[in-house]
């Protein structure tokens, strides 16, 4: 409801002089409202001395103020009208209830640390306690054994003396021998040096090059091996973990296969 001057006072309305002030400083709304934060259509409002939509009395003299200074009048004279025009300005709270209300609402934020306390104690104490009396119901085993007959001791048998036979030394088949799944050619250059060529199932070279006298070479495959000897007579050859004892003649050229299982000659 938009509040008209009262015929007792010839005093011009509060939106009127807000209203000559901002149009005397050659202000728009929309830069008082900018300048002030407050909104455009409550800038009209108040202008229309309609004070409804600034959400009450502490407001609205906050309003006043503010749109006061933006124009460049004195705002106190306005609060006070308001003031006047609006049933007074309400009476101050009393210093002290605001105090205890702050402080009635404090206190229940504070730690209750003596009871945290209390229950901690009173946990430790009742584990203690059950502790020791669960232990005195149990049957005490170092005492039984130190109270039983001496007959029911255990006495640790003495170790044996027995020397332990050691490990015999790797044959030459114990060498050559392979997994069951896998062919394995050992040859050793025993009575001379001889070249020698050794090939996997796919034809890929393992070895190409003379074996000297005293040396060995171990061969491995999944499926076969291929070898040629150059001088077969002066190598001694072991398949699978057996000796091959066919008779090489001295400076004989041998074309050899051997798969997994026993040796035979491809």
């Amino acid at each position: 409801m938009s509040i008209g001057n009262s015929p007792e006072d010839d005093r011009p309305s509060i939106g009127r002089v807000l209203q000559q002030a901002r149009i005397a400083a050659g202000l728009t709304v929309e830069e008082v409202s900018t300048s002030t934060r407050v909104r455009i259509p409550i800038v009209h409002a108040i202008e229309e001395d309609d004070f409804s939509r600034c959400g009450g009395d502490v407001y609205a003299r906050g309003h006043i103020r503010t749109l006061a200074r933006a124009v460049g009048t004195e705002p106190e004279p306005l609060v006070t009208q308001y003031d006047a025009e609006h049933g007074g300005r309400p009476a101050p709270t009393p210093a002290a209830p605001l105090f205890e209300a702050e402080r009635i609402r404090s206190e229940p934020r504070r730690p209750n640390w003596t009871a945290a306390m209390v229950a901690a104690i009173v946990a430790v104490v009742g584990f203690v306690g059950f502790t020791f009396f669960k232990g005195g119901d149990e049957p005490s085993t170092a005492g039984q054994v130190a109270e039983g007959p001496t007959s029911d001791k255990i006495t640790p048998k003495p170790a044996s003396s027995k020397p332990v036979d050691p490990k015999p030394a790797p044959s030459d088949s114990a060498i050559a021998a392979a997994p069951q799944d896998k062919v394995t050619v050992k040859l050793s250059a025993s009575q001379g040096k001889s070249w020698i060529s050794a090939k996997d199932h796919n034809g890929r070279s393992l070895f190409d090059g003379t074996l000297q006298q005293g040396e060995t070479k171990t061969f491995q495959d999944k499926e076969r091996v291929d070898l040629v000897l150059g001088d077969a007579g002066s190598i001694e050859l072991f398949v699978n973990g057996k000796k091959v004892e066919d008779q090489f003649q001295p400076g004989q050229v041998e074309r050899l296969s051997y798969t997994k299982g026993d040796p035979e000659v491809g």
